[in-house]
């Protein structure tokens, strides 16, 4: 099996945004998920806020809208596809989020 990491990008309200009712809302659309990917989810991650890019040439720049990530396990990318059916990051349906996939390679040494 291989490891992937999942990046979530997109304009997502911040949960202190929200009201408990809509925050609610959202913590069961994530449990729903986890529950049903199960082992495959190696780890369920983090959100990340207020970005910030460094450019190669020491200035700054505008950091993407990556908001936060997971890590999972499959055979293929095909795999991690399918394990995305039903992901509460993708349920806007707006075109504005998007889940990224990367696979994991090993350090070389």
């Amino acid at each position: 099996m291989t490891k992937f990491i999942l990046l979530y990008n997109g304009p997502a309200t911040p949960m202190e945004q929200m009201t408990p009712e809509q925050g609610q809302a959202v913590m069961e659309k994530w449990q729903a998920w986890i529950g049903r990917v199960g082992d495959a989810l190696v780890d369920v991650g983090a959100p990340m806020a207020n970005g910030e890019a460094i450019v190669d040439d020491g200035s700054s720049g505008t950091a993407t809208q990556l908001n936060g990530y997971s890590i999972v396990e499959a055979d293929d990318t095909n795999a991690v596809e399918a394990l995305l059916d039903g992901h509460p990051f993708l349920s806007d349906s707006s075109g504005h989020f998007s889940v990224e996939i990367h696979e994991l390679l090993p350090v070389p040494v």
